[in-house]
């Protein structure tokens, strides 16, 4: 089972800033299409990471664990970080294009929702690692809008997460770059070529 114990250890400092431009982004509010971005991204060829938020839902589901949205949200959001942190360095030396569903920054997103802190250390770490100064965000789009079992946000719950997700991201030196409203093949042809531009 993920994150069975949170050691806070994980959120100390190491010595050195990391940053690799080849690493991508794409976040938004929860039932907006973003993971089907991602699908479409994976299918073509790129490495994509997956949401750890679901899987940690997932986990906790399996095993009857209380680290949920809807339970212990504090402890969720010490895992999702712990978990997105993982993610990152599994992939920090990455050389090729890689993409993201959601970056560690969502959880500072999650945490400034639902008021409530993490320690100051944890702030710190989420800032040590950097991911391509640009980040692709997802809007609202009520017309495709849906939840599932571990997504219960409501249309009006994911409109908030998109206009904080903003905020925190722009506030840590990131330019966001909204994907259209448009069908899946052509949101990940717009992403695609957005990256393209930047000729890494």
């Amino acid at each position: 089972m993920y994150g069975q114990s949170i050691s806070l250890r994980s959120f100390g400092m190491t010595d050195s800033f990391q940053s690799n431009d080849r690493l991508f982004v794409i976040t938004g509010g929860p039932g907006v299409g973003k993971t089907a971005i991602v699908h479409e991204l994976q299918r073509r060829g790129y490495p994509c990471v997956p949401e750890a938020a679901r899987q940690i839902i997932q986990d906790q589901v399996r095993y009857g664990g209380d680290a949920v949205p809807w339970q212990d949200t504090k402890r969720y959001s010490l895992l999702m970080l712990e978990k997105s942190i993982e993610d990152y360095l599994a992939h920090a030396t990455e050389q090729q294009v890689t993409f993201f569903d959601r970056g560690i920054l969502d959880t500072i997103t999650h945490t400034r929702i639902n008021e409530f802190s993490l320690p100051d250390a944890a702030y710190l770490r989420a800032q040590q690692y950097r991911y391509n100064k640009m980040v692709f965000m997802a809007p609202p789009w009520p017309e495709i809008f849906a939840t599932d079992s571990e997504r219960k946000q409501t249309l009006d719950e994911s409109m908030l997460v998109y206009r904080i997700n903003t905020d925190v991201y722009r506030e840590h030196g990131y330019d966001i770059v909204e994907i259209p409203r448009a069908p899946v093949e052509a949101r990940a042809d717009f992403i695609l070529d957005k990256v393209a531009e930047l000729q890494l």
